[in-house]
């Protein structure tokens, strides 16, 4: 397990990159939590080759998990300001 604490203003990567040609291939989830006081985020998963996917969006207090296989890229985009959570963890 690995855990990290993101900032997001406005549109940042979570996991990942725009500049990634090639999907992820192990079977990992990521676990994301939105601060209790902070704003709603919106999260887009992005794949090779592909338009960004929006997910969701993920309220104050929310937590939502999403599976990174074939994935390059997981973003949140918040207009004002919150911070996430983020925690990778094997999926068995």
């Amino acid at each position: 397990m690995f855990q990290y604490i993101v900032r997001v203003r406005g549109k940042v990567y979570v996991w990942g990159s725009s500049d990634l040609e090639i999907a992820f291939a192990p079977l990992l989830v990521l676990v994301l939590s939105n601060d209790p006081v902070g704003d709603p985020v919106q999260i887009s998963s992005e794949s090779p080759g592909e338009e960004a996917n929006l997910v969701g969006t993920l309220q104050p207090g929310g937590c939502w998990t999403l599976v990174l296989t074939g994935l390059r890229g997981i973003t949140a985009t918040c207009a004002t300001d919150t911070t996430l959570v983020c925690t990778i963890m094997p999926t068995s």
